[in-house]
């Protein structure tokens, strides 16, 4: 257990750099859309935060949002493991197996009673709690069990956070997300199939810094990462107001660049920060590589209509989801006939230095 040794420490005795450190502080803060000047107060926090205990549960779910995590780029996952918090359970990253493993995961609770992070991922079968165990548990039991001392819980990927693939119609075995049983926690959802890995990362170190989750959504995500839509910061959206769209993806308009949504792109109706951090160390993401969004941080997305179906918004609602994107539209002269023509197949969303006086300078 690491959770006793301050995080100035550890950083000092993995040889990072008082110049290294500032940077990050800096870039910590732009990643959480916070004012530079937040730098001072995420160095003080940080040197005086203690390395925070987590728990990561795995349930009905494929291991990508794990995956995902250890693509990370800022911070990495080594450097989150190790430096930042104390991954005291994680059934994929664990070295232990068997009863040492389990044995690990029951002295995290016992040492830190109401303080560690509880991690989930997958989604829970209620219906038939027997489709999926661990250790001869099944989840519904190890969720409530570690959910009872947990601090806070963090739903990661889609199944976690909203039921995801395994909720889709037909829904054999009543699979449900962490919010449906655990009701006297704080519980942030981080959804996406799977999630961005800077977001899962951007959250516990939220956590970590302010000693509380971040500012929610009515869906309990975190507004800094899904406060916007997909279509609000989408390269292909000046194309969308132009009344300029792929008809095929392989067609003269999809090369040049134009709006996907008649292909069946969700970005109007999804939040998410794709567009902006991107993916692969912010290589490309969906959208740029040329395929639509499938709206994969939304409920139900799997069931919410055909990728390649294009979104159908009613009449009644589409000011209110198309919101300034329309008014943009309109102001291009040359959109107005097209916008008319459009009217019912599209629609878009409404939708300072900080001083370490006790750190050495370190190369």
């Amino acid at each position: 257990m690491f959770t006793h040794e301050s995080l100035k420490k550890a950083l000092f005795a993995n040889g990072i750099s008082r110049r290294g450190f500032l940077k990050y502080c800096t870039t910590l803060a732009s990643m959480l859309a916070l004012p530079t000047s937040m730098a001072a107060t995420i160095a003080q926090k940080i040197e005086q935060a203690k390395r925070p205990s987590v728990i990561w549960l795995h349930f009905q779910e494929c291991t990508g949002c794990t995956e995902s995590l250890t693509r990370s780029h800022a911070p990495t996952v080594e450097s989150l493991i190790f430096d930042y918090i104390s991954l005291d359970y994680h059934e994929t990253l664990l070295a232990a197996a068997g009863h040492d493993a389990e044995k690990a995961m029951e002295v995290a609770m016992h040492d830190n009673k109401g303080q560690y992070i509880l991690v989930v991922e997958g989604s829970i079968p209620v219906k038939h709690p027997e489709y999926s165990t661990v250790g001869g548990q099944t989840n519904l039991d190890v969720l409530k069990k570690t959910a009872k001392d947990a601090a806070a819980i963090v739903a990661v990927g889609a199944c976690a956070s909203f039921g995801g693939l395994p909720h889709a119609s037909p829904n054999p075995s009543d699979a449900v997300s962490v919010s449906e049983i655990i009701k006297d926690k704080p519980i942030v959802n981080i959804p996406g199939c799977p999630p961005i890995p800077v977001v899962m990362t951007g959250v516990l170190a939220h956590y970590l810094i302010f000693g509380a989750l971040p500012a929610l959504d009515e869906l309990g995500r975190p507004k800094t990462f899904y406060g916007q839509t997909i279509h609000d910061r989408c390269p292909r959206r000046s194309f969308y107001d132009r009344g300029l769209f792929a008809e095929s993806f392989d067609d003269a308009g999809a090369k040049a660049g134009w709006c996907l949504y008649r292909l069946g792109c969700k970005g109007p109706t999804t939040h998410n920060a794709c567009a902006t951090i991107k993916w692969n160390d912010q290589t490309s993401w969906p959208v740029e590589s040329g395929h639509g969004c499938l709206g994969c941080s939304e409920p139900n997305f799997w069931d919410a209509g055909g990728f390649y179906k294009a979104l159908s918004i009613p009449s009644s609602d589409y000011h209110r989801v198309a919101g300034y994107a329309v008014a943009a539209g309109l102001a291009v002269g040359a959109v107005a006939g097209s916008m008319n023509k459009m009217k019912k197949s599209k629609a878009a969303k409404a939708h300072e230095t900080v001083s370490v006086d006790d750190w050495d300078e370190r190369s």
